[in-house]
């Protein structure tokens, strides 16, 4: 395998290992399903590893040409993947649930089992994960619901 080839394996595996790491601090492994969101930006993380790895590196990768158009390449996935990121353009009502499911695992993990001594601060953080499990729970029935249609 030639080093760019393996430049490209390189990125490609970190950016799928990246993808997957974003879901470490969700609180339950049935609260795991696929987002757009964290693919689009495991895939601004990988543009943006490919660039620093390549300057950090420069002298390993001698072809100019290959070199810039693994810069240019970066540049329009980063970019594209960012305005996919920000403007939720392909999200619809299953994936933005599949997405949301996972964020609000995040505030159920932390509420949990975070050091909190001050009993306002504990409400609030029952308070929190009583609201994020039942909209957990919404949300998958929501999903149930809407897959079971028959599509037009």
């Amino acid at each position: 395998m030639n080093k760019y080839a393996k430049f490209a394996a390189m990125i490609a595996t970190s950016t799928l290992v990246m993808f997957g790491l974003m879901y470490l601090n969700t609180y339950s492994l049935d609260h795991v399903f696929f987002s757009e969101t964290r693919a689009y930006m495991a895939m601004v993380m990988g543009a943006s590893m490919a660039v620093v790895m390549l300057l950090f590196m420069l002298g390993m990768y001698d072809d100019a040409r290959a070199n810039i158009a693994i810069l240019a390449g970066s540049a329009l996935v980063f970019a594209g993947a960012l305005w996919l990121v920000r403007s939720q353009e392909t999200v619809d009502d299953v994936s933005y649930m599949r997405a949301m499911i996972p964020h609000h695992s995040i505030a159920v993990l932390t509420s949990r089992r975070a050091h909190i001594s001050d009993p306002r601060v504990r409400e609030l953080a029952d308070g929190i994960i009583d609201a994020q499990v039942r909209e957990i729970d919404e949300m998958k029935a929501l999903i149930r619901d809407l897959e079971a249609q028959p599509e037009d």
